[in-house]
């Protein structure tokens, strides 16, 4: 199919809810949908309304019995579900940070995290290192000030610079360490081997701003998907596979969904 250029102009609100109704999509009261238009906007809302498009989607014609007030209320509930879920997430990440912090620190000694011998890929290790330096030049957290007054190093010891830095930057610290029993025991930690935790952090991590960004997070097929674990030590899900939806025979993955995140997160 060749491409062309986008030429649809942009609706008034009153527009917007005209298109809905002209649609098929059953409006109970005009004037709060013109509100939820105005301060959420209908794009954002259309991934809510979708699913009730008959098929063809293309077509852009609601199922009977389609109404505006379901759409607002799916999208309420993502929007708890998203606040839920970045509660706890927030434990996973403090653990990790602390697991990572202490078996390391222990091991080598406070800067550990400056030490090129620990880490496979010399410039993965040099840009994360830059990273560090940014984050230290620009925190105002009072450790860090204070630190800064009093020595003259040029980062903090790793419990403090982990602190500081973003859980990417984390992922990428624990992505890079080199195969071995710190990577091991880390993973362990949360019942994960080495390639399952390297892969888990970086879903977090996408899941995370998903949320963070106020993305929509129900009805959604993850870009980026978790591994399948072979074995876990704690008990995990029995099924991963699905019938696929249209190849007669053929079974697909369920990693690329929410269920699979969530059982994730029981298991961490």
């Amino acid at each position: 199919m060749s491409k062309v250029s986008y030429n649809k102009p942009p609706l008034t609100y009153s527009e917007q809810l005209q298109q809905l109704k002209d649609r098929g999509l059953f409006i109970e009261n005009t004037d709060k949908a013109l509100h939820l238009l105005e301060n959420i906007s209908y794009y954002r809302l259309s991934g809510y309304w979708y699913p009730m498009l008959a098929h063809p989607k293309s077509s852009h014609r609601f199922k009977v019995d389609s109404t505006f007030n379901a759409a607002f209320k799916l999208y309420c509930f993502d929007r708890e579900f998203r606040r839920l879920i970045l509660g706890e997430l927030e434990k996973i990440e403090v653990a990790i940070r602390a697991k990572i912090i202490y078996i390391l620190s222990e091991n080598y000694g406070a800067f550990w995290f400056n030490n090129p011998d620990l880490f496979r890929n010399e410039f993965s290790f040099n840009r994360t290192i830059e990273k560090f330096r940014k984050d230290f030049a620009d925190s105002r957290e009072d450790f860090i000030l204070r630190f800064k007054e009093k020595y003259n190093d040029h980062l903090p010891p790793s419990w403090m610079m982990l602190e500081i830095t973003s859980f990417g930057s984390l992922s990428f610290v624990y992505n890079n360490l080199k195969p071995g029993r710190d990577k091991r025991v880390i993973a362990k930690y949360f019942g994960l081997n080495e390639r399952t935790m390297e892969s888990w952090l970086h879903t977090i991590i996408y899941v995370r701003n998903i949320c963070a960004h106020h993305g929509r997070l129900w009805n959604r097929d993850y870009s980026i998907a978790p591994s399948i674990p072979v074995s876990l030590a704690n008990t995990w899900l029995a099924v991963t596979t699905t019938d696929h939806p249209t190849k007669t025979g053929s079974q697909r993955n369920l990693n690329n969904k929410t269920y699979f995140f969530l059982s994730m997160i029981i298991i961490c």
